[in-house]
């Protein structure tokens, strides 16, 4: 007789992507993005994309425009003589707000379902003073901008925040932020959707900006960085698929606490000593501005104003800060063999110092088969970038499954 012998568990395969058990609603989810990513779409269309027949397509879409969330277009005579029938999203079933926060600065948008910007706001905001004032602030200047834009009868679909800081992404919330003193574990989610009656997403600012950079590029640009160096330094991992990836706990893409060699006698606000942010954002190069003598720099302002007037001090430690930052980023490359790689924050936009800094140190350090064909650039998008990217995200929270149930529940009992 034979006896099964002691052998280890069997290793854990890869599965089908798609699942045994659609959620309800998955399926009218899928034809909305389908359609919410062209600029017109047939049901023949929608019936060759997804195998359905086209009678299934029609049923499915049936609900969808019984709710105003699709809207029929009829477009001119085809060479056979009849006209044709294209199904778009209605850009007036809803809008996505939008806060991207800065450490010292805030922009709100608020979009259509169509991503056109219908209104948009910059103010001055310190995240120092807390959670509750700033999330009380944000409130207030979206209801306000909603009134001035008579955008009071739009359905708010979602709402997006980005935050210079670590998120846990699922629950919402901040995780020992350096530069944020009492946002730690605070439930930004929930106190926000408490008050604005709709989803609202938190998530890390630079994930925000890697997604609106990843998603404005062609698909053959991801795996794509996107380095944000400013006040802080962080990252924003987007795959081959286009997706963020956030990592096990949301802290995916913190480079800003990496160590630098040799740099042991510089403390970062993090409580570790010679991380890279500590050493090469744009206040660490003002600190060491100022420590230099006759100069006189008491802001990021007069820095940027001496680094554009060529003040070669000033032009120095931008260099010697790229190279620091290079560094990391070649390092990043040998692990991720990203097909690009976007700069944005504060210092790209000084000089292109720190771009043809980074650029140096990352086709000498790293090796030709991960540089072969690798873009190295920085953001087109420039402030936006974060802005688009939660858009984007809030649009496809609106159009996930639970997104769409929200709507066709109420629509039928």
């Amino acid at each position: 007789m034979h006896t099964q012998s002691n052998q280890p568990a069997p290793s854990r395969l890869a599965t089908f992507d798609r699942a045994f058990r659609l959620e309800e609603f998955e399926v009218h989810s899928k034809l909305a993005r389908l359609i919410a990513s062209s600029q017109g779409v047939s049901r023949a269309d929608l019936a060759r994309n997804t195998g359905f027949a086209r009678s299934t397509v029609s049923q499915l879409i049936q609900p969808l425009i019984e709710c105003d969330l699709v809207k029929e277009q009829t477009q001119s005579a085809s060479a056979r003589g009849r006209p044709g029938t294209m199904l778009v999203l209605n850009p007036r079933a809803g809008v996505v707000l939008v806060a991207d926060m800065g450490a010292t600065h805030g922009r709100l948008v608020i979009s259509d379902l169509a991503q056109r910007r219908l209104a948009e706001r910059v103010f001055g905001i310190d995240v120092a003073l807390g959670p509750e004032p700033v999330l009380k602030s944000i409130i207030e200047q979206f209801r306000q901008l909603l009134h001035e834009h008579r955008l009071l009868d739009q359905s708010v679909r979602s709402v997006v925040v980005g935050l210079p800081s670590p998120v846990d992404f699922s629950r919402g919330i901040c995780v020992r932020p350096p530069i944020m003193p009492g946002w730690d574990g605070f439930p930004v989610s929930e106190y926000l959707q408490a008050r604005l009656k709709t989803p609202v997403l938190v998530d890390n600012d630079v994930n925000l900006m890697a997604l609106g950079e990843a998603r404005t590029r062609p698909a053959n640009q991801s795996p794509l960085l996107f380095a944000k160096v400013s006040t802080g330094i962080g990252c924003g991992i987007i795959t081959s698929e286009g997706m963020l990836h956030r990592g096990a706990d949301g802290s995916a893409g913190d480079i800003g606490h990496i160590r630098v060699p040799g740099r042991d006698d510089v403390v970062c606000r993090c409580g570790n000593i010679g991380c890279v942010e500590a050493v090469a954002s744009t206040h660490a190069v003002l600190a060491n501005l100022q420590a230099l003598p006759d100069v006189v720099a008491q802001n990021v302002d007069d820095l940027v104003r001496l680094v554009r007037s060529g003040d070669p001090q000033a032009v120095r430690l931008i260099r010697a800060a790229a190279e620091e930052i290079g560094e990391i980023i070649a390092m990043l490359v040998h692990m991720y063999n990203p097909a690009a790689i976007v700069l944005g924050g504060r210092m790209a936009r000084i000089s292109d110092d720190l771009l043809a800094g980074v650029r140096a140190v990352v086709y000498r350090r790293a090796l030709p088969l991960a540089t072969r064909s690798l873009l190295i650039q920085n953001t087109a998008l420039n402030q936006y970038a974060g802005a688009i990217g939660g858009t984007v995200l809030g649009i496809e929270s609106a159009l996930s499954s639970k997104g769409i149930a929200s709507i066709l529940r109420p629509l039928h009992g």
